[in-house]
């Protein structure tokens, strides 16, 4: 049976059928190039937007640039179009091949047609070849006197255009005081308006290198230049009367009278529809008024309706952005916007970031007078079903309750968001309400009645479950169940993934042990068991730290742990005055909208960790980590002198070294001793013993595991000294450490319930330790030494074995291990 016959894809001008697709067009174009028939310009058309749609899916059309540039030859404009098109994308990759352009591109500037001349002039400039520069010149000449305003304007962007490409070439030919003469006195307002932009960037860049290009910027900044544009202001079109705005406000008026003439000029521009306009034209106000305080406060009062207006009007991104300088303007002012507070209520329709900026706004405006209207309307989010928006709601209500000192109808308000039986809604409360308890302690007996009757269980988030252990600590005197809900949780430690609750949970502990100690002790002894075996450092730390202070002396325990504490008055603004000033200053820019300044996103040092190169993806990375590895070499020596050797044998041998190889450090036994004891103080819990009786691993009786004190080990072996030159491969330091005979070992022994408090659940990667299920590990490590604990249970009995690790002597050994499991426990 024959297989079924594919279907036939028929050829679209988008995907090309095959390789040859672009030889055929080439060919095509080739036979078109030279021919007059009717119809042709049709069949180029058809061909050229064939072209042009491969460039726009990135296949390489480069091949049939001749072909493009010979069917150039016609007065179809859109023809040229396309074929400017073309040329401008291949001709900066192909600089040779832009040599062809020359001679159509400066015919058709000398075109008829104004509209062709000034697309071949833009074309022309838009090459970028510095080997093409000398081929400018004259086109710009001649289109800066063109009798076409868009002659001139597109001749205006070119200079600036060729001064990037070669800048001596730009200012040899004399641009810029063409420029300025044609900027001055050309009656067509977009020609004025590019000659500005060019020249604001060409003097810019100049002015650090010649005074006369400084000087020519300052004028640009002169009194009859600046009135110049602005009574001229109304001809230019939007974007040109941003710019023009823009260097108004740099301009520094003579006295006040002149401040007012130029406002009272701009005055009409605060009505404009376009909100770039209002902006431009609300930031040159600010800047002029910033040493006139009484003025300045009426510029807000005069500028509010426009802002009001423009939010209210337009997308949901104009009225972010609007918003976000609106935003601004309320930080700094509040009480000016504070009776059109309604204006900020967020409507059903909005997207979320419209709305929290609007409860931003709300919380910054509300004073004596509005707080209830607007605590009552954010109270009507809290129960929406967008589960963000309720959570900002609710912290709106809380920043409000901070900032206000009548706070009675807001905290009645917060404890009946506890009654909503909604988990996010109670979340948040939770946290609102331990910081309302920081700065209002009075409220502590009103809020804990209702705090008292939530269940732990039913709170998850990590945040909320802190601020309610907070809670249970700080007023365990005023809950009667705070120590029995501290116990269940501590009970449920290991299933507690979050630090920030563990760390919360040690304090609470504490706090309650220090004012209600019969009812904690046991809760406390087990809190700080499983803080020391805690894998986040800061847990461990924290709970080392609580018992040497209960250890030490209760009372200055409680000093650290439970001072007498001030209610907080202010709570720290997460900006800083300078940075709100900076974003002040760049008003009407992207700075406002990020809400920080500009150099936090363009600076690459505040971009991130990571620093990216010019070529996308290439990722710079610090070799300075792959210059120290040292490799590890295999070498034959003397088994005597590899490992054990006296300090002559050492001075002997030394300077015989490979010294390439890896170089172990000099290790005193004196000084495993030493460390071996401050291990033993480090996770040693009991009472000091006496002088001649050392520290053990045994844990106090504080903790209630009724361990006993271990007695005193046998004499530590005379102190030997390892060689520095030492290399080895591990299989042979395997083979040669079985040999050595065993010099000391010790036998402790304690109950289950304390081994369980140093030793932590985990898989051991030794095939060894393997064949020992189910096997339990502890470590312990610093800088030159690591410690392994292996434990494992046979029935009624468990098992330990010790394996050292020497970071620095053998880094590639897999395992130094004791092969003896001794007998613990029976």
């Amino acid at each position: 049976m024959a297989p079924p016959a594919q279907s036939q894809k028929s050829a679209s001008p988008s995907q090309p059928s095959g390789k040859g697709e672009v030889s055929d067009v080439k060919m095509q174009l080739r036979q078109l190039a030279g021919s007059r028939s009717p119809g042709t310009d049709d069949a180029k058309r058809e061909l050229f937007k064939k072209v042009i749609s491969y460039m726009t899916i990135g296949i390489d059309v480069s091949s049939v640039f001749s072909e493009m540039v010979m069917c150039s030859a016609t007065s179809d404009i859109v023809l040229k179009k396309m074929c400017y098109l073309y040329v401008g994308n291949y001709a900066k990759y192909n600089p040779d091949l832009a040599l062809l352009t020359i001679n159509f591109l400066q015919r058709d500037c000398k075109d008829e047609d104004p509209m062709i001349r000034g697309l071949a002039l833009r074309s022309l400039c838009s090459l970028r070849v510095a080997n093409l520069v000398e081929y400018l010149v004259g086109p710009l000449g001649t289109g800066l006197k063109d009798g076409n305003s868009y002659v001139r304007m597109v001749a205006a962007i070119g200079v600036l255009k060729l001064y990037h490409i070669s800048a001596s070439t730009c200012m040899d030919a004399d641009f810029p005081a063409m420029l300025k003469h044609l900027m001055l006195n050309d009656k067509d307002a977009q020609v004025v308006a590019n000659c500005l932009t060019s020249l604001q960037e060409i003097w810019g860049l100049e002015a650090s290198t010649s005074e006369e290009a400084a000087r020519e910027r300052e004028t640009l900044l002169s009194k009859p230049v600046i009135y110049y544009f602005l009574n001229r202001i109304k001809e230019f079109s939007e974007w040109a009367q941003c710019i023009v705005l823009d260097l108004v406000a740099k301009y520094v008026p003579s006295d006040s009278n002149e401040i007012f003439d130029v406002m009272n000029l701009l005055e009409d521009r605060l009505q404009h529809a376009n909100g770039a306009v209002v902006l431009a034209t609300i930031k040159m106000f600010l800047q002029l008024t910033l040493s006139m305080t009484d003025v300045h406060q009426q510029v807000y009062e005069r500028i509010k309706a426009p802002l009001l207006t423009l939010v209210s009007s337009g997308s949901p991104e104009q009225s972010y952005a609007v918003l976000s300088h609106l935003h601004l303007l309320v930080m700094r002012a509040p009480f000016i916007f504070s009776s059109d507070y309604k204006h900020f209520y967020c409507q059903y329709n909005e997207p979320f970031y419209v709305k929290k900026l609007k409860l931003e706004m709300l919380t910054a405006v509300a004073n004596e007078s509005n707080t209830y209207d607007i605590v009552t309307e954010l109270c009507e989010y809290a129960a929406n079903v967008d589960i963000p928006m309720a959570r900002e709601s609710i912290r709106a209500v809380g920043k409000i309750a901070l900032q206000q000192y009548d706070v009675n109808a807001i905290v009645d308000r917060l404890l009946q968001f506890l009654e909503m039986e909604k988990e996010h809604v109670t979340a948040e409360t939770l946290v609102l309400v331990k910081d309302l308890l920081r700065k209002y302690p009075q409220w502590s007996h009103d809020c804990i009645a209702v705090v008292g009757n939530i269940s732990s269980k039913n709170v998850q988030e990590p945040k909320a479950k802190a601020a309610l252990i907070w809670m249970l600590g700080e007023y365990a005197q005023d809950m009667q169940d705070a120590p029995y809900i501290l116990e269940s949780l501590i009970e449920n430690w290991d299933e507690e993934h979050s630090a920030e609750v563990r760390l919360h949970l040690l304090t609470a502990i504490m706090k309650c042990f220090l004012r209600r100690p019969p009812e904690t002790q046991k809760a406390l002894g087990a809190a700080l068991a499983a803080g020391l075996a805690d894998f986040h450092q800061d847990v461990h730390d924290r709970a080392l730290f609580y018992y040497r202070l209960l250890k030490y002396n209760v009372t200055v325990a409680e000093r650290v742990v439970d001072p007498p504490k001030q209610a907080v008055s202010v709570f720290a603004d997460t900006q800083s005055s300078e940075i709100k000033d900076r974003i002040f200053d760049e008003f009407n820019s992207l700075s406002v909208v990020y809400q920080k300044p500009s150099y936090m996103f363009t600076d690459k040092e505040h971009r991130g960790p990571f620093e990216f190169s010019e070529e996308l993806g290439n990722l710079s990375i610090d070799t300075e980590l792959a210059d120290n590895v040292v490799p590890a070499q295999r070498v034959e020596a003397n088994d005597k002198d590899l490992l054990l050797s006296t300090s002559e044998k050492e001075d002997n041998h030394g300077a015989s070294n490979n010294s390439s190889a890896y170089n172990a450090p000099s290790y005193d036994g004196s000084r495993m001793v030493a460390a071996s004891q401050a291990q033993q103080d480090l996770v040693s819990l009991d009472q000091p013993p006496p002088a001649d009786v050392p520290a053990s691993l045994a844990i106090d009786d504080l903790l209630g595991l009724g361990l006993p004190v271990a007695p005193s080990p046998a004499p530590s072996p005379p102190a030997l000294k390892l060689n520095a030159k030492a290399v080895l491969d591990p299989n042979s330091f395997q083979q040669k450490w079985r040999q050595l005979p065993l010099a000391a070992s010790q036998e402790i022994s304690m109950n289950p319930q304390g081994v369980s408090c140093i030793v932590k659940s985990s898989g051991s990667s030794s095939a060894y330790a393997r064949s020992f299920h189910p096997l339990h590990c502890f470590r312990w490590s610093s800088p030159e030494l690591q410690v392994l604990f292996l434990r494992t249970k046979r029935g009624r009995a468990f098992y330990l074995s010790c394996g050292l690790y020497f970071n620095r002597l053998c880094p590639n050994l897999v395992c130094l291990r004791d092969q003896s499991w001794k007998k613990m426990i029976e």
